[in-house]
């Protein structure tokens, strides 16, 4: 197998939270799609020069500030590929097709898979994942949990998560079907902490997988336009919900908790190791709040998820 070509790609954002793509020529590998911009790593050169050195070259840009997103491995019957993606949120000059390649700035949720090389859907499926993930709590009665799920919505929350373990299965399903019916009305996602079957019953988003569930699944059911999610806690756990096929992991406890005051925590430096170290999306999870963002992504986090820094507010 010939060597992997290391390609430093950029996620270009304008501040109105689009993304920008370019058109490859006909004649190049992957020819007529769309892509995101960017090129090979020349030897001995670090991946945020070369990104910095393609897009002055294609764009006439200088990124000025970025953050990783993901590592994807990818085989291509020709090529093995390794796209070393990074969300630039800041850069200087006005992106322009210096070598002659249409450009468009698109909403991330409008960016279709099939017009891009194969490599490149993986980073669709982050861009089109939230960068906060509520995760539901305890409530005192079944009205004041949908009180508090609408609530999630109405601050403008897209994806939310229902876990309820304390509930005999009979009465999640029927609550997951309150807040299935009240997720469509605010053209919300809902991803159910629960097997994969509930979903012939209550057609959500998609299912989120807990440790137990993650280690009996022999392979994934789910359609593709379905989300799979994990809760993991070391790499190895990591590495299976990456080869199961699961679109998205969250990885704790990044902080020390309230909840588990005695389970030791991973830190930033670890938490870090294990993302760079599998292609999944990752979200931090554990002693974290919306205002804990910035560093998560800086750490190569897609997101954070949480349950009391969202379940409660406004409450």
């Amino acid at each position: 197998m010939s060597e992997r070509l290391h390609v430093a790609v950029g996620v270009i954002e304008d501040t109105a939270g689009r993304v920008l793509v370019a058109l490859r020529p006909a004649r190049a590998h992957q020819g007529g799609l769309w892509e995101f911009p960017g090129g090979k790593c020349e030897p001995g050169e670090s991946v945020q020069a070369a990104l910095t050195r393609e897009l002055q070259e294609e764009l006439g840009i200088t990124p000025l500030h970025c953050v990783p997103l993901c590592r994807i491995r990818h085989d291509y019957a020709d090529r093995q590929v390794l796209l070393d993606v990074w969300r630039v949120t800041r850069f200087s000059g006005t992106p322009t097709g210096l070598e002659g390649q249409p450009l468009r700035w698109i909403e991330p949720d409008l960016l279709e898979p099939a017009e891009f090389p194969q490599a490149n859907r993986a980073i669709i499926r982050r861009l089109q994942l939230p960068p906060l993930l509520p995760i539901t709590g305890a409530a005192a009665s079944p009205e004041e949990f949908l009180e508090r799920f609408t609530h999630l919505l109405t601050d403008g929350h897209r994806v939310v998560q229902l876990r309820a373990p304390e509930l005999p299965v009979a009465q999640f399903h029927a609550l997951a079907r309150r807040c299935l019916s009240v997720a469509r009305e605010h053209g919300a996602r809902l991803l159910l902490n629960a097997d994969c079957d509930l979903l012939h019953t209550v057609p959500a988003a998609g299912i989120h997988l807990n440790a137990r569930r993650l280690q009996a699944l022999q392979a994934r059911t789910l359609e593709d336009s379905q989300l799979l999610g994990a809760s993991c806690h070391s790499l190895a756990q990591l590495q299976r919900a990456e080869a199961l096929g699961a679109d998205y992991a969250l990885l704790s406890p990044v902080l020390p908790t309230r909840s588990h005051p005695g389970q030791p925590a991973l830190g930033w430096e670890a938490f870090e190791a294990c993302v760079r170290a599998v292609g999944i999306a990752v979200y931090a999870l554990g002693g974290l709040t919306a205002a804990d963002l910035d560093t998560a992504r800086r750490h190569g986090a897609l997101g954070v998820a949480a349950i009391s820094a969202f379940w409660g507010e406004g409450i």
